[in-house]
């Protein structure tokens, strides 16, 4: 097996709703049918933190400030190859816009209970928990 190791870099992005309560950006990737986290691979030569900032701006339509750090995620992808995957804890700071596309169809800011029943992945759920209380 290729030693190779990929390396990416997402986001928990925040808000408060009108209501007060916590709305999460989620995004829909049509080549999966998947409900996720804003995330990417990192380029050549990029930081983690850019490449967070980044792709949660490609593809959401949202500028984001990041807050702490998360826990990392580590598996293998449908190649086999090790990844990592690095997550922040973002607010959103400017909508510079979204246009669905083939790597992204629809992204949604949803209430925080209900993003935890619509990820598709344990991983998305830990995170968004640890999020919720970043003692955890």
């Amino acid at each position: 097996m290729d030693a190779v190791e990929v390396h990416a870099a997402g986001g928990v992005v925040q808000r408060e709703a009108r209501d007060g309560t916590t709305e999460v950006l989620v995004v829909h990737r049509p080549k999966y049918d998947d409900w996720s986290l804003p995330k990417g691979k990192l380029d050549d030569g990029e930081s983690f933190e850019h490449a967070a900032l980044r792709e949660v701006e490609e593809e959401t339509g949202w500028r984001c400030v990041l807050g702490s750090e998360l826990a990392a995620v580590r598996y293998h992808d449908r190649d086999g190859r090790r990844k990592t995957v690095r997550y922040w804890l973002m607010t959103p700071n400017e909508f510079v816009g979204f246009t669905p596309n083939e790597e992204i169809d629809a992204v949604r800011w949803i209430d925080a209970g209900e993003a935890a029943r619509l990820l598709t992945y344990d991983a998305d759920r830990r995170l968004l928990a640890q999020a919720g209380d970043p003692r955890s």
